[in-house]
């Protein structure tokens, strides 16, 4: 008996855990709070510093501080409200896990789309980014840089000056790398990345340290000169904040998931919104703001500025290194993100079940990992990192705010839920966090939203024709047929 489209929009998912095993459609919980902590870290810090400030210091100015201290903000509101989110569903498929227990069927469907674009572009971005740094540490090593042709694509940018490029073949062979690693286990993935993390954030204070050395007063000179950018500035920054949603969709793969999430996406919050915050202030104390509008700055940015203040090729190349080294965890983190989501939308029945295969030797689910990320390594491989970033900003923010909204809800419809963690100052934190992402919303161009509506019809399109004549919910006979697995209470 077919259900009402309107019926199936609305219909919730029970939020209920499994007693029994389902075997091949469940991930192994070997990953602890540190590890998870490191994820966090490893999706964030990197994708922000390493090429967002050459898009957004030009729009803010030296003001650029006061954007990255708003999109902090909002990002710790939300990282708040995924803490509670977190401890009490501590499952697979983070935001669009959350809204399909929250608020339902038709809206799970439309995060699904925003959370699929947010980590798919951001994959994308971030590898493109990459590949001028690899350029930059092979002219630093060895005296060359890959031709045009196989480091740049061929697709014009915003400003229609011909690139004279082919293909971004380092993009492509960096996500295919991470994809292998994937393959090989989480667990395996989480130990490699916090090693990453770790050096990425020693080359960070590094660049700190050296860049306050060459302070300039003068660069910061009529601070809000540019003030009616800070908006704009910090709807792009907001991309460097994926890492914390990163986390969440880690939920059914770690040891004691109700109490190490939480702790994992606030301690990931703190490390991240200082590193980022004393960067982007010693990169303008060492440079003028127009330097950053420059080439130089959006290929490999902090290197060029090491390398001005030294006057030692040696500083930049081991940026350069730490830059190609701590930004492949940006990529493994965020591919990784990817996959844990079309795993849950694949156990919901809103997508093949090939998505939900789960190999039983490394316990990682490979078809879904193989699949995402040849795709992403298409998309890198041709489209300039001009068109991506704020596409994922969007998809970040309406996320961000949806978890808020599915707390208020979740707080009236299972008031009993158990919640280790709970929002301080309810309801006034899930209500500042709507209102501050949808202030960086507004800050976000129209091309911007234009796509982002564009993508959002495709998804509905798809789940017309396809999702919701097999979701899961339309045939259960039990609730263990839906149950979700939850980690043990010990460590």
């Amino acid at each position: 008996m077919s259900v009402p489209i309107g019926e199936q929009l609305r219909r919730r998912k029970p939020i209920v855990f499994q007693h029994l095993h389902h075997k091949g459609e469940e991930l192994a919980r070997n990953m602890g709070t540190f590890q998870l902590m490191m994820f966090g870290v490893g999706a964030t810090v990197g994708t922000g510093i390493f090429f967002v400030l050459s898009e957004a210091i030009p729009k803010a100015g030296a003001a650029v501080i006061i954007s990255f201290i708003i999109a902090a903000a909002a990002a710790g509101l939300s990282a708040l409200c995924y803490a509670e989110m977190a401890s009490a569903i501590p499952v697979s498929g983070s935001t669009y896990s959350y809204t399909y227990h929250a608020l339902g069927e038709g809206a799970a469907v439309l995060i699904a789309g925003c959370v699929l674009l947010e980590y798919g572009v951001a994959v994308s971005a971030v590898a493109v980014g990459w590949s001028g740094y690899f350029n930059e540490l092979l002219h630093s090593l060895f005296g060359f840089t890959l031709p045009k042709v196989l480091s740049v694509s061929f697709v014009t940018g915003p400003d229609g000056v011909p690139t004279e490029g082919g293909v971004n073949l380092p993009a492509m062979v960096l996500i295919l790398l991470c994809m292998l690693l994937l393959l090989r286990g989480a667990s395996e993935s989480a130990t490699v990345n916090a090693i990453m993390v770790l050096i990425k954030l020693g080359v960070l204070v590094l660049f700190t340290a050296i860049g306050f050395s060459a302070f300039n007063a003068d660069h910061f000179n009529n601070f809000f000169a540019q003030a009616a950018g800070i908006s704009a500035a910090a709807g792009t920054i907001f991309f460097s904040f994926i890492g914390l949603d990163a986390v969440a969709t880690a939920g059914e793969e770690v040891k004691n998931p109700q109490k190490a999430l939480p702790r994992a996406i606030i301690g990931a919050l703190l490390i991240v919104t200082v590193i980022y915050i004393l960067v982007a202030a010693a990169g303008i104390a060492a440079k003028p703001v127009d330097f950053f509008s420059t080439e130089a700055a959006g290929e490999a940015g902090l290197a060029k500025i090491l390398a001005d203040v030294t006057g030692n090729q040696v500083w930049s190349t081991i940026l350069a290194a730490g830059a190609v080294i701590s930004i492949f965890s940006v990529t493994l983190v965020t591919l990784y993100g990817q996959t844990r989501i079309l795993f849950a939308v694949g156990r919901d029945g809103l997508i093949p079940k090939k998505f939900l295969q789960v190999n039983q030797k490394t316990m990682t689910p490979t078809y879904n990992t193989v699949f995402v990320s040849v795709l992403v390594a298409i998309v890198s491989g041709f489209v300039p990192a001009d068109y991506l970033w704020e596409t994922v900003s969007i998809g970040t923010l309406v996320a961000f705010s949806v978890v808020a909204v599915s707390i208020m809800v979740l707080r009236r419809t299972h008031p009993d839920l158990e919640r280790p963690f709970k929002v301080p100052l309810y309801p006034v934190v899930p209500i500042l966090t709507v209102v501050a992402c949808v202030y960086v919303l507004t800050g976000l161009a129209a091309v911007t939203w234009a796509i982002f509506g564009g993508w959002m019809i495709i998804v509905f399109a798809y789940y017309w024709f396809y999702g919701r004549r097999h979701a899961t919910l339309n045939t259960y006979k039990s609730l263990e047929e839906i149950a979700e697995p939850k980690g043990k209470d010990e460590e």
